[in-house]
């Protein structure tokens, strides 16, 4: 299976390449959004595109090579009961994280519950997907105010979440 991160260091004309395509919405991430988003439908889980994905609705275009998802415990478990065995696979034997089968870009779950950044109680702490979300295309994403909060509490707690707070 490919590794999407690994493709865009290794072969640069190629990366530029699957740069103009990300901004044209042609790219594997958009690929696999758009596929894993079909199957959570299916599956009838509640989600909410996170991230760049969802920073990239709202207007704020930038690349990224990560699908990142907010779901509620319960839909984790059936994304892992059900999607392991049609391809998408663990990023690690621990990890809760798949990798897309056709494009092999990695697939981020943020749960309901927890907290952003490093992962230490805060006040702000990721909200039920689907009371939280705005459909565009037939996708659900965060709400733009959902979205600044979350980025803003990730982006506070450790230096090497700065990226947060630059995307908001």
């Amino acid at each position: 299976m490919p590794v999407y991160e690994e493709l865009l260091s290794q072969e640069p004309e190629w990366a530029l390449n699957e740069g103009g395509l990300h901004f044209e919405e042609k790219s594997a991430v958009h690929r696999a959004l758009r596929e894993i988003v079909r199957r959570l439908d299916a599956l009838e889980i509640p989600y909410a595109i996170s991230g760049a994905m969802a920073l990239f609705l709202h207007g704020y275009r930038r690349f990224t090579e990560v699908v990142d998802i907010l779901l509620t415990p319960e839909g984790l478990k059936t994304v892992h009961q059900h999607l392991r065995g049609l391809g998408y696979v663990p990023l690690s034997q621990e990890s809760r994280n798949l990798r897309d089968p056709t494009g092999g870009v990695r697939i981020e779950f943020l749960v309901t519950g927890e907290f952003p950044g490093d992962g230490k109680p805060k006040p702000v702490a990721f909200p039920d997907p689907a009371q939280v979300t705005i459909e565009r295309g037939g996708i659900r994403y965060l709400r733009l105010p959902t979205l600044i909060e979350l980025k803003l509490a990730s982006g506070m707690t450790e230096p090497g979440r700065l990226r947060d707070l630059a995307d908001v």
